[in-house]
C-alpha cells in the first residue's frame, strides 16, 4: 500500500504541474500533504520519531542553505546585469553567432558542456544563463530552449569523477571514482553528441517559429518577456534600446567606470566557487554585499532598490525550494522512498538476475528524479548492489550503471541547481519539463546502451 501511495503521489504531482492545473509551489505542498494524511490514516506509513511533520521540518532546515544561495545569486547576477558588466560580452557573442538561432543554441550546448567540467550545476547555470539569456531575448528565442540545452549538457557531464553522483556511488560501494568514470567515457561522448543534435534541432525549430510568426531574425524581444511563449518583436531603432543587448544603454544603474572592478569581483567569486573555499551561500552573500556597496556607495535608497527590484524572482524561487522540501520530507517521513526502492528490487525475477546491472541503470532514471541523489545512492544503491552480487555482478559495474540516470535527475524539481536555472531565466517549470524530460530520458538510455556495447555495464 505504501508503495502504491508513493508512486501515485509522484504521478499526481507530475500530472498537475505538466497540465498546469496547479502551480508547482501549490502542488509540491498540497499533493504530498494529502498523501501523507492518507498514509498515516491508513496506518501504512513507517513513521519515525517526530512523525511526518518532523521529517518535513528537517527537510526545510536542510534546504535553507540552498534558499540562501538562490536569493543572493539572483541579487548578485541581477546587479551585474544592471551595472552593465555583461553588455560587452553579449555584443562579442552576438558578433560570433550573428543572427543565427541555430548557432546560438548549439553554442549554448558547447558553453554549458565546457563549464560543467567543474562538476557543479549551479556554477554552470549561473554562467550560461548570465552570458546568454540577454542574447536569446535579443534574437527572439524562447528562454525555455536555453534552460533545456544547458540542463541536458550538465546532466551528461554530471558523471565526472569529482561530481556528486559519482562520488556518492564510489563512497557507498567503496570503489575508486575513476573506476566508475573512465569506462563510461564512450557513453559520455555519445550523449554529448546527442545533446549537440538536440541543440541543432531546437535551434532550427526556433528559427522556423520566428519565420512563421513573421519576426525577422535578430529583432529584439520585449524586456521582461522570459516565459515559454512566443517572443514579442520590438523596433530595434528605438532610442532607449541597445540593439546588441536588448537593454537601455542609458539606464541609470550603469557603472562603466567600475566594469573592471565588477569583472574582477565576478572572476574571484567563480574561482572560489570552483575551489569550494566557502559554502556557496556565504560566497554569494559576501559578493552581493560588496557589489552593492561599491556600485552604490552613498545612496541607501539605491542600495535597497537594487535588492527590491529582483524581489519577484527571489520570492518565486525560494517558495519553490521550501515547497520541494515538503515533498522530500513526506517521502522520507512516511518511508515511501525506501519502500519504493525495495519494491523495485523485489520485482526482478531470478531469471533476469544476469541483467541486474541493466535493470539498475533503467531504475536510476526515474528514481533519481523522484527522490534525489542522496536518497538513491545512499539508500537504494546498496540494496541494488547487494542483490546484484548474487548474480556475479561486481559493485563497480553496478556503480557505473547507477550514474546513467543523471540527464533525467538534473531535470527534477528537487535539484537546487535546476531551480536556480529556471529562476534565472524566469521560465515556467511545466514549460521546461515538457521539453526536457523526454530528451533527458533519451540521453540516459543512450548512455546505458553505449556502456553495454563498450563492456562497461554487463548484459
Amino acid at each position: 500500500m505504501i508503495v502504491f501511495l508513493g508512486f501515485a503521489m509522484i504521478a499526481v504531482f507530475m500530472f498537475l504541474i505538466l497540465t498546469k492545473r496547479l502551480t508547482p509551489v501549490i502542488a509540491l505542498i498540497l499533493v504530498p500533504g494529502v498523501f501523507a494524511v492518507i498514509a498515516q490514516a491508513t496506518g501504512v506509513a513507517n513513521v519515525p520519531d517526530g512523525g511526518v511533520t518532523g521529517a518535513i521540518m528537517r527537510s526545510i532546515s536542510d534546504f535553507a542553505p540552498t534558499a540562501a544561495l538562490l536569493v543572493f545569486a539572483i541579487i548578485y547576477f541581477g546587479l551585474m546585469i544592471d551595472v552593465g558588466l555583461f553588455d560587452p560580452l553579449i555584443r562579442g557573442i552576438l558578433r560570433m553567432v550573428g543572427n543565427s538561432p541555430v548557432r546560438l543554441v548549439v553554442g549554448t550546448a558547447v558553453l554549458a558542456t565546457v563549464v560543467s567540467f567543474d562538476g557543479d550545476g549551479s556554477t554552470t547555470f549561473i554562467i550560461t544563463v548570465s552570458a546568454l539569456l540577454p542574447i536569446y531575448l535579443r534574437l527572439g528565442l524562447s528562454p525555455v530552449v536555453l534552460t533545456v540545452v544547458a540542463c541536458m549538457a550538465n546532466g551528461v557531464m554530471n558523471i565526472v569523477p569529482w561530481g556528486g553522483p559519482t562520488i556518492r556511488a564510489a563512497t557507498v560501494l567503496n570503489v575508486p571514482p575513476d573506476a566508475l568514470f573512465l569506462p563510461m567515457l564512450p557513453s559520455m561522448g555519445a550523449a554529448i553528441g546527442m545533446v549537440l543534435v538536440f541543440a541543432f534541432l531546437l535551434g532550427r525549430a526556433e528559427s522556423r517559429r520566428l519565420q512563421s510568426a513573421g519576426v525577422p531574425e535578430g529583432l529584439l524581444t520585449a524586456p521582461g518577456r522570459r516565459g515559454g511563449g512566443a517572443a514579442v518583436a520590438l523596433d530595434a531603432t528605438a532610442p532607449n534600446v541597445d540593439v546588441a543587448t536588448g537593454l537601455d544603454p542609458n539606464r541609470a544603474t550603469l557603472r562603466p567606470k567600475l566594469i573592471w572592478f565588477n569583472f574582477g569581483l565576478t572572476v574571484v567569486l567563480l574561482v572560489m566557487l570552483v575551489l569550494n573555499v566557502l559554502p556557496l551561500a556565504l560566497l554569494f552573500m559576501g559578493a552581493s554585499a560588496i557589489a552593492i556597496l561599491v556600485n552604490f556607495p552613498t545612496n541607501v535608497a539605491d542600495q535597497a532598490e537594487r535588492i527590491k527590484v529582483h524581489g519577484p524572482a527571489i520570492v518565486s524561487v525560494v517558495a519553490l525550494v521550501f515547497s520541494a522540501a515538503v515533498l522530500v520530507g513526506v517521502l522520507d517521513g512516511t518511508g515511501m522512498d525506501s519502500a519504493m526502492a525495495n519494491a523495485i528490487v523485489e520485482l526482478v525475477p531470478p531469471e533476469l538476475g544476469p541483467w541486474f546491472a541493466v535493470i539498475t541503470g533503467l531504475v536510476s532514471i526515474p528514481m533519481t528524479f523522484i527522490m534525489g541523489n542522496d536518497a538513491f545512492y545512499f539508500g537504494v544503491l546498496p540494496v541494488l548492489a547487494d542483490a546484484a552480487s548474487n548474480y556475479g555482478i561486481t559493485a563497480v559495474e553496478i556503480g557505473r550503471a547507477s550514474i546513467v540516470g543523471q540527464p533525467v535527475h538534473m531535470t527534477s524539481p528537487l535539484v537546487p541547481a535546476t531551480l536556480l536555472l529556471i529562476s534565472l531565466a524566469s521560465v515556467d517549470l511545466a514549460d521546461f519539463h515538457k521539453k526536457v524530460i523526454w530528451r533527458g530520458a533519451i540521453l540516459a538510455v543512450l548512455m546505458l546502451g553505449v556502456a553495454i556495447l563498450a563492456g562497461a555495464v554487463p548484459a
